[in-house]
């Protein structure tokens, strides 16, 4: 029962993780028009982490054990620094789609790394799983694509995003043995911030100018689809392996195309509704385990009654 209840919680927090991710699209747009990608990541970052910060006052979590500081550190330069940066870089660069299509590579990427330095399983649902959701993952790319709209640099940019968020996914699944959730993000979130410090005179200038629904939309960034999304991510990641948790991932691109039809009237066209529904469909594969077959009950031979002539 106990077991049951922890996969529920962990499926919970993994739905949490990515309805907020996927909002995130929809405000790195108005954000991203008047902030540059450097100063958007730091001012992202900071609001994150002043927001668990608190937090962590609040329950006194402490610091972590050393044991946990390498995986922190790697996964908060590659995946909180480094990855939002290049990320928002990449998406000045080429179209949504291509953007999207790109960086959906990262799952992959974690699968792999994951099996070659973790150890992780790779059942055939998980595997096909993940070829469904990419599947749809390109069909919701080259539906949203711009004919002519991508530079080689943007791709470049969006190819090295996905590196990144593989490389900080499975250097913070080791920390997670050690540290709680909520540490493992804080502090993955603080070595982000320093990471970004080089861009802390254009946030202060360009926060001058910048209207106040950008502004708030970068708030808006740093405590729920950074704060509260990486330490629900972080709960998840440490009940199951790092593949399973990046084939959910997948459930992104889907969440996008319906948040922008609900929040900017973009209707999403039959193809692209198609390549969401593959995007779901995979992630629910995925995630589904084979049904155990109860073992066949053994029969015990009856013993046969002594004949006369054995001995006494």
């Amino acid at each position: 029962m106990n077991h049951r209840r922890t996969e529920l919680l962990a499926a919970g927090a993994a739905t949490v993780t990515v309805v907020l991710w996927a909002s995130a699209f929809v405000s790195i747009r108005s954000a991203g028009a008047a902030y540059s990608p450097g100063a958007l990541a730091l001012g992202r970052l900071l609001s994150g982490a002043l927001a668990l910060g608190v937090i962590c006052l609040i329950r006194r979590e402490g610091l972590p054990p050393r044991s946990a500081w390498r995986g922190i550190a790697v996964s908060g330069v590659l995946w909180f620094g480094f990855y939002m940066v290049v990320l928002n870089w990449g998406e000045q660069q080429v179209d949504a789609g291509t953007a999207a299509l790109v960086v959906n590579i990262g799952p992959i990427l974690i699968a792999l790394l994951g099996a070659r330095l973790l150890g992780d399983a790779m059942p055939p649902r998980l595997l096909a799983g993940m070829a469904v959701s990419f599947a749809g993952a390109v069909t919701v790319g080259l539906s949203m694509s711009d004919n002519g709209g991508s530079s080689v640099l943007g791709v470049i940019l969006c190819l090295l995003a996905a590196i990144a968020y593989a490389g900080g996914v499975v250097a913070q699944k080791p920390a997670l043995g050690s540290a709680t959730p909520l540490q493992v993000t804080t502090f993955g979130c603080f070595t982000g911030a320093v990471v970004c410090l080089p861009f802390a005179g254009q946030l202060v200038s360009e926060a001058a100018d910048a209207p106040a629904s950008a502004t708030l939309n970068m708030v808006y960034l740093g405590v729920f689809p950074t704060a509260l999304a990486f330490t629900t991510w972080a709960y998840a990641l440490a009940r199951t392996t790092a593949s399973r948790m990046g084939a959910t991932t997948y459930a992104v691109p889907a969440l996008v195309v319906l948040m922008s039809w609900l929040a900017l009237g973009e209707v999403p066209g039959l193809l692209t509704l198609a390549g969401g529904t593959l995007c779901l469909a995979g992630v629910a594969v995925s995630r589904s385990r084979a049904r155990r077959t109860a073992p066949a009950p053994v029969t015990v031979p009856e013993p046969q009654p002594e004949s006369a002539s054995d001995p006494a």
